[in-house]
C-alpha cells in the first residue's frame, strides 16, 4: 500500500505529520511506501531529527506551496498549482499512490479531490464521513461539514455511501441508518427532512431505522447518522467540546478534596479508558465519500497518533475497495 501524505497540512505540520508517518511505518506491515509531499528542506529537517532521513519506505515529493486554512479553497487551488494537497492528490490520480491523507484545509482537500480525482458517476455531492464515539462504539456521521445546503437526493446518497462504508471498511452487516432530526416521529422536521425520510424508507437495500434526535447520537442508536453538513459539523464540534469539558470537570472534582484524590487512584484505569474512548485521534481520519479515489481528511490539530491512525484508515479503505463498491451501487441504480 502506498500513501501520499500532505506533510505541510495541519496546525502541527510538518513535525507531527512526519512523526505520524514514521509511527505508521513501524506499526502497519501493509505499507510499502509513504510519499511525504511538501517543502523538501522542512521535511528533511524533521526526518533527520527522528532518524528517518534514510528510511527505505519514505520518499519526499517536492511541493513548494500550501493551501492555508484562511485561503478560499477554489481560488487557492487555481492560484497555487504546486500546493502540497494538490500534488499529493495528483499522485493518486496518476496511480503512483493508492490514497491521500491530509490534515490541512478541508475545503482545499475537497476541491483537490473534485478536480483531481473527480466524482463517482451518479454522486451529486461528495460528503465527509466522520467516525465519532458513542456508548456502543464508533459511528459514522455523514455529512460532517462539506455541504451546508443540501437537497433530498444529497441526503439519500449520504446515507447510501455511509452504509456501504460501514459495511465494507468497518465490517458491519446491514448497518442501521438514522436521519438526524428534531424529533423521532415521521412527520417531524422540515419539508426537506420529511421528504428524505420517505425516500430513505423506500430503499430496499438500506437498513433505515427512521429519525434520530440529538441525544441519540452519543447513545449510538444508529451506525450511520445522516444530515446536512452544517448540522453535522455542529454535532461533531459539540461532541468534541463536551468531551473536553467532561474530562476537565472530572479533573477539577478529583482535585477538590483528599477523599476524591484517594478515590481517583482506584478509578485511574477507568478514567484512562474513558479518555481513550473519547479521543478523536483514535478514529484517525474521515474519508471523502463519493470521490473517485481514497482521500482521507484529518482534524486540523492532528498530532502524530491521529496521523498514524488516518494512514491506517486509508489503507483499510483501499483494501476494502469501498470506492469500487460505491461505484457499483450507483451503476445499478442508473440501470433500474
Amino acid at each position: 500500500m502506498k500513501i501520499a501524505l500532505d506533510a505541510m497540512g495541519g496546525d502541527h505540520a510538518p513535525k507531527e505529520i512526519v512523526l505520524g508517518a514514521l509511527d505508521a511505518l513501524q506499526k502497519y506491515e501493509m505499507l510499502d511506501k509513504i510519499y511525504l509531499v511538501g517543502q523538501r528542506d522542512k521535511i528533511e529537517a524533521e526526518l533527520s531529527q527522528n532518524n528517518g532521513l534514510q528510511h527505505a519506505k519514505i520518499e519526499i515529493v517536492e511541493a513548494s506551496e500550501v493551501i492555508e486554512m484562511a485561503d478560499h479553497p477554489a481560488n487557492a487551488y487555481r492560484r497555487k498549482k504546486d500546493a502540497s494537497i494538490t500534488v499529493a492528490t495528483r499522485l493518486v490520480k496518476e496511480g503512483t499512490a493508492d490514497a491521500v491523507v491530509s490534515a490541512g484545509s478541508t475545503g482545499g482537500q475537497m476541491v483537490a479531490a473534485l478536480f483531481g480525482l473527480g466524482r463517482i458517476k451518479g454522486v451529486s455531492r461528495p460528503a465527509i464521513g466522520c467516525m465519532i464515539p458513542s456508548l456502543t462504539g464508533g459511528k459514522l456521521l455523514v455529512d460532517a461539514g462539506a455541504n451546508t445546503n443540501v437537497d433530498v437526493d444529497n441526503l439519500v446518497q449520504f446515507a447510501q455511501m455511509g452504509s456501504i462504508y460501514m459495511n465494507c471498511v468497518m465490517g458491519m452487516t446491514a448497518p442501521k441508518v438514522g436521519l438526524i432530526n428534531n424529533g423521532s416521529e415521521e412527520t417531524k422536521g422540515s419539508e426537506l427532512t420529511q421528504a428524505a425520510y420517505q425516500r430513505l424508507q423506500e430503499l430496499p437495500d438500506l437498513n433505515f431505522i427512521g429519525n434520530i434526535e440529538g441525544r441519540d447520537v452519543p447513545a449510538g442508536v444508529a451506525d450511520v447518522m445522516t444530515c446536512d453538513g452544517f448540522t453535522g459539523n455542529v454535532v461533531l464540534k459539540t461532541m468534541e467540546g463536551m468531551g473536553k469539558v467532561i474530562m476537565t470537570m472530572l479533573e477539577q472534582e478529583v482535585m477538590a478534596s483528599a477523599r476524591c484524590k484517594a478515590g481517583a487512584v482506584l478509578m485511574k484505569p477507568a478514567l484512562r479508558s474513558l479518555k481513550h474512548k473519547m479521543d478523536y485521534a483514535e478514529y484517525g481520519g474521515a474519508p471523502l465519500l463519493g470521490v473517485n479515489g481514497v482521500s482521507v481528511v484529518c482534524h486540523g490539530s492532528s498530532k502524530a497518533k491521529a496521523i498514524s491512525k488516518a494512514i491506517e484508515v486509508a489503507c483499510h479503505c483501499c483494501e476494502s475497495k469501498f470506492v469500487e463498491k460505491i461505484k457499483g451501487n450507483f451503476e445499478q441504480q442508473r440501470e433500474k
